[in-house]
């Protein structure tokens, strides 16, 4: 199969489509670009479509770079003959081909290297063919024998050796029993030299469990455990079940005596050779999958995370509670400019009222703050009931919400937050930080490594390679998706845009800073480092909120601006329904005249959902004043597979056990919760004071 072929079995699209894509990909164009700008190329393939297809497609071509390299090593050996080409052909995973190349490639010093150095090759051919009685075999044998070779046993094994290489590197068996592992393998856990027994992987020790069933984060807590020497792991397979097959199907039943020389040796090749690296290979394949598993898992929480809704338009003051070096405060405006910050002390050791709420009315009225949020670490819960209280007692109309900071101190001491504030306190960055949480989520977050940022699990233990790419394809499409807006976004949120690299970002930067501001989308053009290609990329992306042009303000890209502007003169837009009537006599595709309708209807259109805000409740300072049966209000901060961590105010959020989520039986809790999704009536079951860990419960 030639490349498209193996991407047509693969992604199941059409010819025209895979070659479209190929071509745009070619070509240096971004896959948020295709997703948005290349519709009627691609069928209207979404951009985690496209994702999908680009994995597939890098694989494939290195799996017919391999295919290639091992036809071009077999042609040198003289070994490929058609019945070898066309298994090769037929190949569509890299396993698969190493599997069928595995019988030509050069062995390490081993038994069998030895025996076929002892010219013993013949003597397995006459063994294996079963055409022999054992007496006749070892007759045979004794015209092999030389000065390493001194006795028919000692050729007859020697062949032996070479019938269990020979049974060890048929693709066909190893396939088989690779299926059989997978589907009936036992995974055995067992105590390790240094295990704990008031540890963490307590429940873990002296178990087992199907392979085939094991969660993902079971897995990568278990492998942890073995690394950390608290436990060993072995996989076990009913053996005896195999040897009946291959006596039933590798043995004929007519066969002669010499079957016997051969099913030792294959059962030799299944016990030494073959079933050691299978194992192997299944706790690697059960790493890799569950590394997968977790890496998909840490993307969805992100992009939850990162589509937590803006709150537009709010002049907002930002809290970093603390106890004895007191609350950090931020002041930020509508376009997320600092403008002053503070520090009080309503908590512990001072707990200075009077002054704590002076200096914020004082920055209220100065500064007109529409909204507050209040970090969610070290003395959250009680800086939250001080602004409640504040809040009542004067009649404010404010709202205020409790925003998840962590990572706000990796930012506040990163080398982005000191060329952003390199006159202020890192202290005082964190609380811009959290301000900055609540006014743009997405902006905020992704000047953070998103592996800072509390969500997934086990993320230390899976390819940080992969993971890392993972959460950069998330952050790319999401920014692209959402839009950036060119005369607030930082150089950091710019370089996530499609065809915009950190440096170019810089220059926009930098740019901005001398004209003020850009009023027109063209003046991209005239930023250093910004060529047609890069503009092209680049501009649908962003967005002038008050710029010369009203579509400047919407993802209509430029390409298509002489479009737009006949669409607008010669219809009524939002009276359009015959799209495909239209799109004919503009002589477009339909799904461009959808997407500019859209994009007319709805300028400067953000796809995040609407802000809301949670309450806690008042009577909860600590875990000491918690008892079960007690009902709370929370916030979803990080989903697992075995559950989610639920913020309700305490130093620790507290675990709600997928068991807990729904009366119904649900597989994964994603399918009923989300990251920042607001929770209440969470009831108590469990406070462990000196773990200092909380049980919830939605039932």
């Amino acid at each position: 199969m030639n490349l498209i072929e193996i991407l047509q079995h693969k992604t199941n699209l059409p010819k025209n489509i895979i070659e479209n894509i190929i071509k745009l990909l070619d070509e240096g164009c971004t896959i948020p670009f295709i997703a948005r700008y290349r519709k009627e190329f691609t069928n209207g393939a979404s951009d985690e479509q496209l994702r999908v297809f680009e994995e597939v497609f890098e694989y494939s071509k290195k799996l017919i770079h391999r295919k290639d390299e091992i036809i071009n090593l077999l042609k040198d050996k003289n070994f490929l003959d058609n019945k070898l080409l066309k298994n090769l052909d037929e190949a569509s995973t890299l396993q698969a081909l190493e599997d069928i190349y595995a019988p030509f490639k050069e062995k390490k010093s081993s038994r069998t290297t030895a025996a076929i150095e002892n010219g013993l090759e013949s003597l397995a051919n006459i063994i294996q063919s079963m055409r022999y009685t054992l007496e006749e075999c070892e007759q045979k044998a004794k015209s092999f024998l030389n000065e390493n070779i001194k006795s028919a046993d000692d050729a007859i094994n020697g062949a032996k050796d070479i019938i269990a290489q020979r049974y060890a590197d048929d693709f066909k068996s190893k396939e088989i029993i690779r299926n059989l592992i997978q589907n009936w393998g036992i995974l055995e856990v067992s105590e390790g030299k240094e295990f704990d027994k008031n540890g963490l992987y307590l429940n873990f020790a002296n178990t087992t469990e199907k392979i085939k069933y094991i969660k993902s984060h079971r897995v990568l807590a278990i492998l942890r455990a073995v690394n950390e020497k608290q436990l060993n792991i072995k996989v076990e397979i009913d053996e005896k079940h195999i040897l009946e097959n291959i006596k039933k199907y590798k043995i004929p039943i007519n066969a002669n005596s010499s079957k016997e020389l051969v099913f030792d040796a294959y059962k030799d090749g299944l016990k030494r050779l073959l079933l050691p690296t299978l194992k192997r290979e299944a706790i690697t394949n059960l790493k890799e999958k569950a590394g997968i598993e977790a890496i998909e898992l840490f993307g969805k929480n992100l992009k939850e995370l990162l589509q937590t809704a803006p709150l537009v338009n709010q002049i907002i003051l930002g809290i970093d509670p603390g106890y004895k070096t007191g609350c950090k405060l931020a002041i930020i405006n509508e376009n997320g400019l600092f403008l002053d910050s503070a520090v009080i002390y309503p908590t512990k050791p001072k707990e200075d009222f009077f002054n704590s709420e002076k200096t914020v009315l004082e920055i209220i009225k100065k500064y007109k703050v529409t909204a507050i949020a209040i970090g969610n670490g070290t003395a959250s819960r009680v800086t939250a009931n001080f602004i409640d209280s504040l809040i009542k007692d004067n009649n404010l109309d404010i709202k205020y919400a409790i925003v998840s900071e962590i990572g706000a101190s990796v930012y506040s001491a990163s080398k982005i937050a000191s060329q952003e504030y390199p006159n202020l306190d890192v202290t005082i960055r964190g609380a811009i930080s959290i301000a900055q949480r609540l006014r743009d989520p997405m902006a905020a977050l992704v000047k953070i490594d998103p592996k800072s940022l509390g969500i997934g699990q086990y993320q230390h233990d899976v390819n940080q390679k992969e993971l890392s790419q993972k959460l950069e394809n998330i952050t790319i499409d999401l920014v692209n998706k959402v839009g950036v807006d060119l005369n607030s976004a930082s150089y950091k949120l710019l370089s996530f845009i499609s065809g915009i690299s950190e440096k170019l970002a810089q220059n926009i930067v930098e740019h901005r800073e001398k004209i003020k501001k850009f009023t027109t989308k063209a003046q991209l053009l005239k930023v250093k480092g910004i060529g047609e290609k890069a503009y092209i990329q680049s501009v649908g992306f962003l967005r002038i909120k008050d710029g010369l042009s009203i579509l400047d303000n919407t993802a209509i890209h430029p390409e298509d601006y002489e479009l737009t502007l006949k669409l607008q003169k010669n219809y009524a837009i939002e009276e359009i329904k015959d799209f495909e009537k239209v799109a004919n006599e503009l002589n477009t595709s339909v799904i461009k005249v959808k997407d500019i309708v859209n994009e007319l209807l709805k300028p400067g259109y953000d796809v995040r959902i609407e802000f809301n805000s949670v309450k806690f409740s008042n009577d909860i300072l600590d875990i000491n004043d918690l008892k079960e049966g007690f009902i709370l209000n929370g916030i979803v901060r990080n989903i697992t597979d075995f559950g989610a961590f639920v913020d309700i105010g305490l130093k620790n959020d507290a675990l709600l056990h997928i068991s807990q989520i729904s009366e119904k039986r649900i597989s994964h809790p994603s399918e009923v919760l989300s990251i920042n999704q607001n929770l209440e009536n969470l009831k108590v079951i469990s406070v462990d004071l000196e773990k200092q860990r909380v049980g919830i419960s939605l039932k």
